[in-house]
């Protein structure tokens, strides 16, 4: 029988991490196998929430053998933390329990600490090694990496339109464009991202729950971007059911579930402020919000396009053909495309090159 290469553990690892998918942020998604002398795993672990066990904590303690660790490798996605933090630095476990090797699919992308834990296990003598598989491992991640390095939320741009390219009937009348298996996704991905942003249109015409209803997972938080105040207090996003942000330009005092946010905005009738969306998406990064899923309505959704901050973008095309109304946005070809069935309706989906 032939010998696993490294891709095989690494990967193995990145799919173990994929197990903490949703539970873990504001921390990353990270796995651990350990290989042991005879070259086969002995001992794995993940992320599994945020607040308890690194994946390194988890992989070494399921090592029946603890005596084994002396002479096996530890593959990790990513760099091995060396501070304190909810949980003791997984460096020191590494360098405590003699392991003599440590392959990283990518260091940590945060300046305050990347870099750290890599050099603390050279210092005690550690072979070390990174990169292998270092593509799959930021796709794994992108939300964190993104985060970190563009010090802003990953931007996942999401809506339905007809074959005819109308996001909603005439003077924003709500229609049900998708089928029943695009809406239960939609409600699976609300669980992957940390918030779910909307506009004011879209709020007070759709009267929208922003929950993840369908599927089990955490709940997002609710973003609302409301300048003037307009939505009644009858309507679902203000019900206080989970965590909400409502970005305004007037002044209200928060409540429980329901905070309010005075952020500057372009005058009653004027363009939407430059301003605006860096201003949210500052505010969300100093409150560790890393992904947003924005299900708004055109001004929203073009505002992030023609400025091009996003970082992937999901269209439901319905076989439906509404004839007249609010059209979607136009993208033409921008960045990798792939393209799937979602019962009755074509989903595309875009990376930002």
């Amino acid at each position: 029988m032939a010998l696993l290469d490294d891709s095989f553990f690494m990967r193995r690892a990145l799919d173990l991490a994929m197990l903490g998918r949703g539970r873990t942020r504001p921390n990353p998604l990270v796995g651990c196998v350990v290989v042991g002398p005879g070259g086969d795993i002995i001992g794995e672990g993940y992320h599994q929430q945020y607040g308890g066990p690194h994946a390194e904590v988890n992989a070494l303690a399921s090592v029946a053998d603890q005596d084994l660790l002396r002479q096996s490798r530890v593959f990790v996605t990513l760099e091995p933390c060396a501070h304190h933090g909810k949980t003791p630095p997984c460096a020191d476990l590494l360098i405590a329990k003699g392991v003599p090797e440590v392959i990283v699919c990518n260091d940590d992308p945060n300046p305050l600490v990347g870099g750290q834990g890599l050099a603390k296990l050279r210092a005690a003598d550690i072979k070390v090694s990174t990169g292998l598989l270092a593509d799959e491992g930021r796709w794994l991640n992108r939300r964190f990496f993104t985060f970190q390095e563009k010090q802003r939320p990953y931007l996942v741009l999401k809506w339905a339109e007809s074959a005819d390219g109308f996001l909603a009937g005439p003077h924003f009348q709500q229609v049900q464009i998708s089928g029943p298996q695009a809406q239960l996704l939609t409600h699976q991905w609300r669980t992957d991202e940390a918030a779910i942003l909307v506009g004011t249109r879209t709020a007070l015409h759709d009267n929208p729950r922003l929950s993840a209803r369908e599927w089990p997972g955490p709940q997002p938080t609710r973003l609302v971007i409301d300048k003037n105040l307009a939505l009644p207090p009858s309507h679902h996003v203000l019900d206080g059911s989970q965590p909400t942000i409502i970005y305004t330009h007037r002044e209200r005092a928060s409540r429980p579930n329901l905070d309010y946010v005075r952020l500057p905005f372009a005058p009653a009738g004027a363009p939407p402020s430059p301003d605006l969306l860096p201003a949210v998406l500052a505010d969300l990064h100093a409150r560790t919000i890393q992904s947003v899923l924005v299900e708004g309505g055109p001004t929203v959704l073009n505002a992030l396009i023609n400025s091009n901050v996003w970082d992937e973008i999901r269209v439901f095309r319905s076989t439906k053909r509404l004839e007249r109304g609010v059209s979607a946005p136009r993208l033409g070809l921008r960045g990798w495309q792939s393209h799937e069935k979602v019962g009755a309706d074509d989903l595309f989906t875009y990376r930002n090159a």
